[in-house]
């Protein structure tokens, strides 16, 4: 990044420090941190928009990110508004909250809300050289936003398939084993994943290899730390059925069922 566009990423990251106070605020009065799921996918829309607005960015390769971010980012915040309506904290986070009493309330800004708001920031750079528009966008180029819109329509649909699943089971022990589901644990993650390698190859086409630590720390929080072990370890806990599924059904990557 140059020093003209390191110098505009101060409005971008403002709002989302606002943002972040703003949203933290709320849930002290919902006392309901897990509404920070919902503003995730908002932090990279402001950035990215902002940061286009603030640098000009006027070319095709932008359009096509900005479009790519906004898409990816409305559908997954809308997603979890809708599906944690009215069900109160997550466990993961009451886990969290138990650990880390007295005064959570406090710690929470930066335990939850200014931790989220850091690694967005992080996993969000890709954006930036091809925003900068110091180099020409090429085929490689769009072969990463290709790859980016297969990652967030694998989310997309495996996201949909799972709510249809548990709009219609008949018992809470059943597993959702049908559709992307049959072929990951965890295709949405999987989905996920694949959106920020796509963003990156784009970015890496146009000057932005540099950025290789965003999908790297993305595919890490997901696989290691945030999203499969603590989903895994409650699920497991909780349904027998779950455990059975974890013998015959590849964790992470799409692959054939085992026996």
């Amino acid at each position: 990044m140059n020093i003209a566009g390191l110098a505009q990423t101060g409005l971008p990251l403002s709002v989302m420090l606002l943002l972040a106070v703003a949203v933290w605020a709320l849930s002290i009065k919902l006392r309901d941190v897990s509404i920070v799921d919902s503003l995730w996918s908002i932090f990279f829309m402001v950035f990215t928009v902002l940061f286009a607005w603030r640098m000009g960015s006027d070319t095709t390769a932008a359009y096509v990110l900005i479009g790519l971010i906004l898409l990816w980012g409305l559908r997954l915040s809308a997603y979890i508004t809708v599906r944690n309506h009215g069900k109160g904290e997550d466990r993961r986070y009451q886990a969290i909250r138990a650990r880390n009493q007295p005064n959570f309330e406090f710690k929470s800004l930066y335990l939850i809300f200014i931790l989220q708001m850091a690694l967005a920031t992080v996993i969000v750079m890709p954006v930036v050289p091809i925003l900068n528009g110091a180099q020409d966008a090429n085929l490689l180029t769009y072969a990463g936003f290709a790859i980016a819109a297969f990652g967030a329509s694998f989310e997309t649909i495996a996201d949909a398939q799972m709510a249809r699943f548990k709009a219609t089971r008949s018992a809470e022990d059943t597993v959702m084993d049908r559709g992307l589901w049959r072929y990951s644990r965890h295709p949405n993650y999987f989905g996920e994943a694949t959106f920020w390698w796509g963003i990156w190859i784009a970015s890496a086409s146009m000057g932005g290899a540099w950025t290789v630590f965003s999908p790297l720390l993305m595919t890490w929080l997901l696989t290691r730390v945030s999203g499969v072990p603590l989903l895994e370890a409650d699920l497991q806990q909780r349904s027998p059925a779950y455990r059975d599924y974890l013998l015959t059904t590849p964790r992470f990557t799409p692959g054939r069922p085992k026996r």
